[in-house]
Parts: structure tokens; C-alpha cells; sequence
């Protein structure tokens, strides 16, 4: 009888620290997404400086970034589809390099249509595999038990990210030049290239584990179809679901009142209020600090507590602050800080029950797409917010508007999600075709 082949080896580890290459992965997943989150929050601080040096209008530049926006959400299915299909580092090594050299093109850009397409379409289009839906991919894939806090984890990257790169890129621009935090954020998409390239695995089965909390190896499923295929047949599945719309649409408002508002103006209107940009970066540094801790702690409520009250909860909090923002300028200090705290601690902290209300609705083979397609109503949200509120903000003068009108639907979202699993026998898995 021939011998069976031997599967790969893990790496080796001391016996004693009994590490599950799972965390491994999710650690890598952390700085990738990380530096995805310093990537996508770049327009923040570009936005008056771009407008000093070559005279664009805000709405001019917010249409760049919608379409940034756009793009990055509208790519997370079919990346979802590709990273079954190629595997997790080929698609991620080529996202950061593509990234790399649009940001590297944004230098030497002159005309308004030149930004659109680097930083509108290319990088939008590149930072989509480095998104969220990678978080789900690789928390559904290595990890069984835990799954909730890991993904709170990986979503609080996003945060984390904000606190490391904003403050930094603010002063860069400010002292250097725009065109240096460009460079620098070209640099650090390349520096994970290596780490990315040797460490990273696509699944447990190719190192012959277990998903942490499970004691089976889990054979990995043939090759699928077509990677667009796949994800356009699954939003057709998707779309006959009600608890799809509930999710997609609470989850459009989820980012049309945080990358969308305020990831992209809220620098810009701190700057209306005669705040300086280094100052206003460090107040979204600080929203990411509790943010960071709000979705970590997301991520284990929603292991153990039903997911539909806490986005109720959430996106109530987040409405309120938001109709208090507008007022929160003229305390300036204190009233900006209390803003910072209450509408940092709900930022991202949607994403691990959205995720798991996913999961439970499509099945945990499915959820990586499905939430794809979820995420994409999230990134059409933030996109249709940043180009209105730069609309707005030259028709009227101020953001009076796109914040009150943003706190609005954050307080619909809060009734939305309350519907979620009520009709009967919505939990019909989607086919895994």
C-alpha cells in the first residue's frame, strides 16, 4: 500500500507557550487591517490641504473620496469570492502592493480627474481586500470558540489605526507636506509585504490544525465557481431574505454616519470652528482609543448577549451624539470631548453583531460573503454622506445639516434592528454554491 502524504507542518513553537497558529493569523490580521485603517483615513487630513494647493472645492474632493468609499465596500464580496478562490495571502500581497503604487501616483497627480482615479478608484479598490471582510473571513475560518472577541478585535484595528496614523499624518502634512504622508503610507503597505508573504496561511487544514476551539481538521471545500459568480449568486439569495435588508440597511446608516461624516468632515469642520487640523486629528485619535475598547468589548458581549439590543443600544448612542455634535462646538474642549468619548465607544462596535446575526442567518460558510455584500451597503452609506455633507457644506456653509440629518437615521437604525429574526423561518441558510 502506498503511504498517505503528510500533511504540512505547522511552524514550531515552545511547547510551553501552546500558542494556536490561529492567534498567529489573527495578529497578522490585525496589522494588516491596521494599516488599512491608516490608508482609508488619509482623506481626512488631505482635504484642506489639497484644496489650498490646487484650489479643488470640498465637494470636488468628497466625490473622490465617495468614490473611494464606494468602491472599498462594493469590492468586499468579490474579494470575499477571490480569497476562496486564490487564498487569503495572494490576494492580500497584491492589494498592498497595488495600494502602494497609487499612493506612490498621488504625488505627481495635477488635475482633479487624476485624483478621482488613483485615490477614488484605485486605492478604493485595493483597500477593499483589506477590509473588513477579511476580519470575518479569518474569524470564521481559524476560530471556533472565541469567534465574537476576535472579531472585536480585528474591527478594532480600524480604531486602532486612526489613533496611530491620524495624529502623525496630521503633523506630516502640516510641517512637511501632503505629499509626505502619501509616501509614507506607500511605504508602510510595503513593509507588510514580507510578514504577509511567509506568515500568513489560508486555512487551519494547511498546517494540518484544528480551528481554535475545535478538536477536527477541517478538510478544506473544493474549489468553487467563479468568484463573481459566486458573490453575485449569493446577493440574489441574499436579496429574497428580509433580515438581509434589515442588516444592509441599519449597516448603509452605520457608514454614511462614521467613514462617510464623520471619518471624512469632521477634521474639515473643526478647522470652520477655528480648531487647528493637528488638533482636531488628535480629537479622532482619541474617539479611536474608546472606540478601540467599545468593539473589543462588542466583540465578547456579542458572544453572550443578544446581538439585536446591542446594535439597538449602539446606533441609539451614536444618534444622540450626533445631534449633539452641532452644539458640542461652541463648548469647544468639554464639548468636544464628551462627543469624542460617547461617539467613539459605539464607532465600529456594530460590526461583531452584525457579523454574528450574519452568520446565524446565512451559516458561517456563507457569512464571509454575505457580509460582503452587507459591508458594501455600509461603504454606499459612508460614500453617499461624504460627497452630501461636502455638498452641503457649500451650499450652506456649515455641517448643521449632515450632522443633525445623520443622528436622525442613526435613531431609525436603532427601530431597524429590532426587526431582525422576527419573521418566521428566516433562517433558511444561503446555498453554498
Amino acid at each position: 500500500m502506498r503511504p498517505e502524504p503528510r500533511l504540512p507542518r505547522a511552524p514550531r513553537l515552545p511547547r510551553a507557550a501552546r500558542l494556536h497558529y490561529a492567534w498567529i493569523i489573527a495578529g497578522l490580521t490585525f496589522l494588516v487591517l491596521l494599516a488599512g485603517a491608516g490608508l482609508r483615513s488619509a482623506p481626512a487630513v488631505l482635504i484642506v490641504p489639497l484644496q489650498q494647493e490646487f484650489g479643488w472645492s470640498r465637494a470636488t474632493i468628497s466625490f473622490a473620496v465617495a468614490v473611494n468609499l464606494m468602491l472599498y465596500g462594493l469590492m468586499g464580496p468579490f474579494n470575499a469570492a477571490l480569497m476562496e478562490r486564490f487564498g487569503l495571502r495572494r490576494c492580500i500581497v497584491v492589494s498592498l502592493l497595488v495600494i502602494a503604487a497609487a499612493m506612490l501616483g498621488t504625488t505627481v497627480m495635477r488635475a482633479a480627474w487624476q485624483l478621482v482615479l488613483l485615490w477614488g478608484v484605485i486605492v478604493g479598490a485595493g483597500t477593499g481586500m483589506v477590509a473588513l471582510v477579511l476580519g470575518a473571513t479569518v474569524a470564521a475560518r481559524w476560530f471556533h470558540a472565541r469567534r465574537g472577541l476576535v472579531m472585536g478585535v480585528l474591527t478594532a484595528s480600524t480604531a486602532t489605526g486612526q489613533l496611530v496614523f491620524l495624529p502623525a499624518m496630521a503633523a506630516l502634512a502640516t510641517s512637511v507636506g501632503w505629499r509626505a504622508v502619501s509616501v509614507t503610507l506607500a511605504a508602510v503597505a510595503v513593509a507588510l509585504v514580507l510578514p504577509v508573504a511567509f506568515l500568513m496561511r489560508d486555512r487551519p487544514s494547511d498546517l494540518a490544525l484544528p480551528p481554535f476551539g475545535s478538536e477536527a481538521v477541517e478538510p478544506p471545500p473544493p474549489p468553487g465557481p467563479n468568484p463573481a459568480r459566486r458573490a453575485l449568486r449569493a446577493l440574489g439569495e441574499g436579496l429574497r431574505v428580509r433580515d438581509f435588508w434589515l442588516l444592509a440597511g441599519s449597516f448603509f446608516i452605520c457608514g454614511a454616519s462614521t467613514n462617510g461624516l464623520i471619518g471624512t468632515h469632521l477634521i474639515p469642520a473643526c478647522v470652520d470652528h477655528g480648531i487647528p487640523e493637528v488638533t482636531a486629528a488628535g480629537l479622532l485619535a482619541a474617539m479611536g482609543v474608546f472606540d478601540f475598547f467599545g468593539t473589543t468589548a462588542s466583540g465578547w458581549l456579542s458572544d453572550r448577549c443578544d446581538n439585536r439590543a446591542l446594535l439597538a443600544w449602539y446606533y441609539g448612542l451614536r444618534g444622540l451624539s450626533l445631534l449633539f455634535l452641532p452644539f458640542a462646538f461652541h463648548y469647544s474642549f468639554w464639548g468636544l470631548s464628551a462627543f469624542a468619548v460617547f461617539y467613539g465607544l459605539g464607532w465600529i462596535a456594530t460590526v461583531p453583531p452584525t457579523v454574528r446575526l450574519a452568520g446565524r442567518t446565512f451559516g458561517d460558510e456563507n457569512v464571509a460573503v454575505m457580509f460582503g455584500w452587507i459591508a458594501a451597503a455600509h461603504q454606499l452609506g459612508a460614500a453617499s454622506a461624504a460627497w452630501a455633507a461636502g455638498v452641503l457644506r457649500v451650499d450652506t456653509g456649515n455641517y448643521l445639516a449632515a450632522f443633525m440629518g445623520a443622528g436622525v437615521l442613526c435613531l431609525i437604525a436603532s427601530a431597524m434592528v429590532s426587526f431582525i429574526g422576527a419573521e418566521r423561518g428566516r433562517l433558511r441558510p444561503v446555498a453554498a454554491t
